[in-house]
């Protein structure tokens, strides 16, 4: 699994398609959040952000491939274990993006109320949240489920809208845990959010998974 995850990331890195999406977030975070507000509002709205970032960059991941190579790894390591690097590395590079993110709002931010310890857990496991949601959505809206590019896109977009504001969705938990926090000052972290969200990422993974194995 360490080669695919090599193969994977260098495939990514080489074909430049993740620079939209960061800088798609970078936009996004640099103009609507602001040195000197309160740290997790900021921090809210830097989780949510990362969300559609995070769907897209799987979506690429799990498209990146000509066919061709895309049958020779199949070939060497399995269909299935091809695609999970694919989706793996889509998650990990959002989730390192946004880790970074957390970090620097949380130094710019105003922390009247709240230590830096709280507020930077609280972020981390907000945009955990959110990434591993988005890799949901991204995992479901690509290949083997919707391998036609223009109803992928618009699944992602409505899939990304809906589980930014669905009430039960992982993210808009957390969201709303620090919306609230924001305005008592108070830092709740959002564990369970966090994990349902990794039980939805993972139930998500197993299900696309299987499926593309059973293309072999």
């Amino acid at each position: 699994m360490t080669a695919l995850l090599r193969y994977q990331s260098g495939l990514l890195l080489r074909s430049q398609r993740w620079l939209a999406p960061l800088l798609l977030y970078v936009a996004v975070v640099g103009v609507g959040v602001r040195a000197g507000e309160p740290v997790l509002g900021a921090l809210g709205f830097t989780a949510a952000a990362l969300l559609p970032v995070a769907a897209w960059s799987v979506r690429i991941c799990l498209t990146q491939e000509p066919p061709a190579a895309r049958s020779v790894i199949a070939a060497a390591a399995g269909r299935g274990r091809a695609h999970l690097a694919a989706l793996l590395t889509g998650t990990a590079w959002p989730a390192l993006v946004g880790t970074v993110a957390v970090l620097t709002v949380t130094a710019v931010s105003d922390r009247r109320g709240v230590t830096v310890l709280a507020a930077g857990s609280t972020g981390l496991l907000a945009a955990l949240t959110c990434a591993l949601t988005g890799a949901a959505v991204g995992v479901l809206s690509s290949r083997p489920f919707l391998p036609a590019p223009g109803w992928s896109l618009t699944a992602l977009v409505l899939g990304s809208l809906l589980a930014l504001v669905t009430t039960g969705s992982p993210a808009k938990h957390a969201m709303t845990a620090l919306i609230t926090g924001a305005r008592t000052a108070t830092a709740d972290p959002p564990v369970l959010a966090c994990a349902a969200a990794l039980l939805l990422a993972a139930v998500a993974a197993a299900l696309s998974s299987r499926a593309t194995a059973r293309l072999e």
